[in-house]
């Protein structure tokens, strides 16, 4: 049976979907430390650092106590923790970032040798010349949204709506850079790259500090329950891959010289235009599908998945008039589920919804794909199709056989019982299908009086 849960306004945070991301924020942030903690047990115990990759001893002590302070600001700043505190948080992001503008200072001026040494290590391997600048400029960036984001104050939020963005772009330049350079796809010395290692804990901090401005911003139809937000989730990924693939084809095509440079661009751009109509389609469709499924919410009952009295009526209009205009026999089914009041009086409401679930899917079993079925509110359910008077009998016996059966097989204080009446046009006629369900209804109600003179 098809069932339903009541959706969240459009503008507001999916829970479910903050609670995920949530984990997966506090799992980058485990890792952060991780990698800094070992890069000071490696600093601190030579002879461990002999068990260790030499990728893990890639980031000097500064840079490793920034990214711990910036872990550790992050992990006390998130709302709801048990390990909240705020202000903690905002004043160890401060010193993150005064410590991020000394060594990018050191990095630019060179004034002191001890700590240029310490600093090697945030070099890339085979990177003899300068000390990079880039990662400590990052952190300063970094340091700066952190100590803004998830601020109670409006101004600050608005800030970090823009700084936030600056920060994830950053983070992309660099690790797009240093992942080209590595590769070979651009002609990058190693010069203009930093410690891998440093990379990664940039980008996972990047990137927790980017969901973290998601929650309260205007970044927050990412993790919206609505359609825009879902879509936005879908197409960001594909959108953000599908630059860095085009240039990956480019340089591989054109600078490598497999074809000439005008085929290069034309072939690059036929496939950045083709892969726009593949997105525009895939996008068209998904919005039909939730169109879709926003039109079913509003003609569906929600608890059987039937029609309800407005989808009824919408598509079973329709079905008359084919009917009508066939000159087909058609008839309504008019059903009640007998005692609800008495079952929700003493076996409480959510038990009476259960009968309701169940009489909708014996309707929904017992009938044809093409026949419209509806719920009526309350325990009224009604049937319409191309039936005949003697298709319709055999029906609403079927109906009741299928009702015993399963009242044998869930037996209950209460069995499920229904009363049905049902009429038929088999000639040509002007009525209407309001007219039908009214007759219907009255042919229903005589079956129910001769079960209660029937049980007197």
């Amino acid at each position: 049976m098809d069932t339903r849960t009541a959706s969240l306004p459009p503008g507001e945070p999916d829970p479910a979907l903050l609670a995920k991301l949530s984990v997966l924020q506090q799992a980058c942030l485990g890792v952060v430390a991780l990698i800094a903690l070992t890069v000071f047990g490696a600093w601190l115990f030579p002879q461990f650092a002999a068990f260790l990759p030499v990728v893990m001893t890639r980031m000097s002590i500064p840079m490793a106590l920034t990214v711990l302070l910036c872990a550790l600001s992050l992990a006390l700043s998130e709302t709801g923790s048990h390990l909240s505190l705020p202000i903690a948080g905002k004043y160890i992001a401060a010193q993150a970032g005064i410590l991020a503008i000394l060594i990018l200072l050191e990095s630019m001026y060179r004034q002191f040798p001890a700590v240029d040494n310490l600093l090697e290590a945030d070099r890339a391997p085979g990177n003899l010349g300068g000390l990079p600048v880039h990662s400590p400029a990052a952190f300063v960036l970094l340091s700066l949204a952190m100590m803004m984001v998830s601020s109670r104050n409006i101004v600050l939020r608005r800030i970090a709506d823009g700084i936030v963005p600056v920060v994830c772009l950053t983070g992309l330049v660099l690790l797009s850079e240093n992942l080209f350079g590595t590769f070979g796809l651009v002609r990058l010395s190693a010069d203009n790259m930093i410690s891998p290692l440093l990379l990664v804990c940039l980008v996972m901090l990047t990137w927790v500090v980017a969901m973290r401005q998601t929650e309260n911003g205007v970044w927050s139809i990412f993790v919206g329950a609505g359609i825009g937000s879902r879509i936005a989730r879908g197409f960001a990924p594909i959108l953000l891959v599908i630059p860095f693939l085009i240039e990956v084809a480019r340089t591989r095509i054109v600078l490598r010289e497999l074809v000439p440079e005008q085929y290069g661009a034309a072939i690059l751009t036929s496939l950045a235009a083709g892969l726009s109509l593949v997105l525009l389609l895939v996008l068209v469709w998904r919005i039909n599908t939730m169109e879709k499924e926003i039109h079913d919410l509003t003609l569906r009952d929600e608890l059987t998945g039937l029609y309800n009295m407005r989808g009824f009526y919408l598509l079973g209009e329709q079905t008359l008039r084919l009917a009508q205009r066939a000159e087909l026999p058609f008839s309504v089914l008019f059903i009640d589920l007998d005692g609800l009041k008495k079952i929700n009086d003493d076996l409480g409401h959510n038990m009476g919804s259960t009968y309701l679930a169940e009489t909708g899917e014996l309707v929904m079993n017992c009938f044809r794909e093409t026949d419209v079925k509806g719920r009526f509110g309350g325990d009224e359910f009604v049937v319409a199709g191309q039936f005949s008077m003697v298709g319709m009998e055999l029906a609403a016996t079927r109906l009741k056989s299928m009702t015993e059966a399963h009242n044998q097989n869930n037996p209950r204080k209460y069995p499920l019982s229904l009363s049905v009446g049902f009429v038929t046009l088999d000639h040509p006629s002007s009525e209407s299908l309001k007219e039908l369900v009214r007759r219907a209804d009255e042919m229903m109600y005589r079956e129910k009086r001769s079960k209660k003179v029937a049980r007197a």
